[in-house]
């Protein structure tokens, strides 16, 4: 549990590539900035952009929490099960996987995120994570809309969302380098953050390689995300505040991202059977890759 983490320090994490998103303005970063057609309007954003951090960071507008946890953890068919302790009889959590059933290049595996821990028998971790960067914001939020500044409420959204993400990037090199300490030198710079160079990945509910979101009720339970860092989950699953990110952390060093797609209706029946669900609920919380 790391409670009211340091805005400044977060503030050095951020990627501001997605940040122009917000804005339409479309480009790799930092070459957008000297685009001849949305340049201007992208240096713009910017500068208002940072300048809006300096006045969150200066008179914190917001708080930052965080609570990671790290198990023991193997590997169920498409499944991780993460343990309450070094013994592996009682399963703290487990994750249910979903496989590539796309088309793969000649040589190239059908990939499931479960392939990234090893099996019953052999010693291994995985960690969980949730962290936010949103405690606060309604007051702001409240104060602009009631002078009719809309254009800073969505800069203070835009910059919220980009310090969880700062802060999903401070707490994993925390664990690389410190918690789990796999990677203890490590010496990356932010363009090497943001490239991924480090060894490990934190794949998120909700995302391409992980398309569950119904993950995220084990993964709060698991690390007792309201308690400990402020966060909620509404009824569909979206996070709050909205500010938040969550996920895993797996460590094996050939550990990549991957888009599930499509599934098809075995896989659907299999998983459905694996979580509880009727193919019918499954079907619900799936619909986006079936």
């Amino acid at each position: 549990m790391l409670r009211d983490l340091d805005l400044g320090t977060l503030a050095r994490y951020i990627d501001w590539g997605p940040f122009f998103q917000t804005w339409d303005l479309a480009g790799a970063y930092p070459q957008l900035l000297d685009d001849p057609k949305v340049g201007a309007a992208a240096r713009n954003v910017l500068q208002d952009g940072q300048a809006m951090l300096a006045e969150i960071v200066a008179g914190n507008w917001l708080t930052a929490n965080a609570v990671c946890g790290l198990f023991p953890a193997n590997r169920s068919g498409d499944d991780i099960v993460l343990f309450k302790d070094e013994t592996r009889t009682d399963a703290a959590m487990t994750w249910r996987g979903l496989r590539q059933q796309q088309e793969r290049p000649d040589g190239k595996a059908q990939q499931c995120l479960a392939d990234f821990v090893a099996p019953a028998g052999t010693a291994d971790y995985a960690g969980a994570f949730a962290v936010t960067a949103g405690i606060g914001i309604e007051d702001k939020l409240a104060e602009f809309a009631a002078a009719h500044d809309d254009y800073r409420a969505i800069m203070l959204k835009a910059l919220a969302d980009r310090l969880a993400e700062a802060a999903a990037e401070w707490l994993h090199e925390r664990v690389r380098k410190d918690y789990w300490g796999y990677a203890a030198d490590e010496a990356l710079d932010l363009r090497a953050l943001v490239r991924e160079e480090y060894r490990g990945i934190r794949p998120a509910p909700g995302y391409p390689a992980c398309p569950d979101h119904t993950a995220k009720a084990g993964l709060f339970d698991l690390l007792d995300a309201p308690r400990n860092a402020g966060m909620g989950l509404t009824e569909n699953f979206a996070m709050t505040p909205a500010a938040s990110v969550a996920g895993f952390f797996l460590a094996h060093p050939d550990a990549r991202y991957f888009a599930v797609s499509k599934i098809g209706r075995d896989q659907l029946a299999d998983w459905a059977a694996r979580s509880g669900m009727s193919v019918a609920e499954a079907e619900r919380w799936l619909a986006p890759v079936l």
